[in-house]
């Protein structure tokens, strides 16, 4: 769903500061002195402090010895999505099956601006050196969830998901021209799903289809990983590929994709 623009009046920018700290805690940086946070946010010391400290009297935040960290309350930010969100619970036993079926993880992954987010996963074991969470955000160009959703989108949707993010080289295979990931995205079209080989980490390989809402737009992308130890392209490909897209239609089916009463959207050219 794109995002319109807030005119400048009605942007709460106290809102947006509060959300900055909380998101400059991570994997790497779960606990922090209030000096840390503001080189991280960019906030003034007197800003991120007063912010620290409404936050540690809402609940999210806590503080001890001078270290601040995140308190479990601010997984109710996300168990409210999910529970406001009846694809997440129908795609729950969706990847389950397919991570089942598989023996490997599978995922639900969506846009966020131009940012993929997992907003559903069944874990059956880490291949990642990066722990995959839900939340989880990943680069865009170099996933195949990311390629997925973007494959469908307007022409000029590329061009802004390079302006906002770049093309970061994460490995020697990594694709970095912006020529050659709009020839790789009308293949997506064309096929119908995106393989992406050793682009994100060595050794990675993933697959992604999509998820179409009532409208008949693609809303989602349901994500396999595997690693090239385990399994060849081919064997992903021939064997895994038909599955996803089998439990892809069937959560688009869920999601009012094809129903008689829903007069179809055409198909945009995206790309092409």
């Amino acid at each position: 769903m794109e995002r319109k623009p807030v005119n400048e009046r009605d942007f709460v920018q106290s809102i947006e500061r509060g959300f900055a700290v909380l998101n400059a805690f991570d994997e790497q940086h779960p606990r922090m002195a209030m000096p840390e946070v503001a080189q991280r946010t960019g906030l003034s010391r007197p800003a991120t402090r007063r912010i620290l400290l409404t936050l540690q009297e809402l609940g999210y935040l806590a503080n001890a010895g001078g270290a601040w960290f995140l308190t479990p309350l601010v997984l109710t930010l996300a168990q409210r999505y999910s529970a406001s969100h009846s694809m997440i619970e129908w795609a729950q036993p969706l990847l389950l099956r397919l991570a089942e079926e598989t023996q490997e993880s599978a995922s639900l992954a969506t846009l966020v601006g131009t940012e993929v987010v997992y907003v559903a996963r069944v874990q059956v074991r880490r291949i990642l050196s990066n722990t995959v969470d839900v939340g989880s955000r990943m680069p865009t160009t170099a996933t195949s969830t990311g390629r997925v959703l973007m494959a469908w989108r307007e022409p000029d949707f590329l061009a802004k998901v390079i302006a906002e993010q770049g093309m970061p080289r994460l490995t020697a295979h990594t694709v970095t021209d912006p020529v050659r990931l709009a020839d790789i995205l009308h293949e997506v079209r064309q096929q119908g799903y995106c393989m992406v080989e050793s682009e994100l980490e060595m050794g990675l390989l993933a697959a992604s289809v999509p998820v179409r809402d009532a409208s008949g737009e693609v809303t989602a992308a349901i994500a396999y990983s595997t690693s090239l130890g385990r399994f060849t392209r081919e064997h992903v490909e021939t064997k895994v590929i038909p599955l996803m897209l089998d439990i892809a239609g069937e959560l688009s089916r869920l999601l009012g994709h094809g129903s008689a009463d829903k007069t179809p959207r055409p198909e945009r050219d995206g790309f092409y």
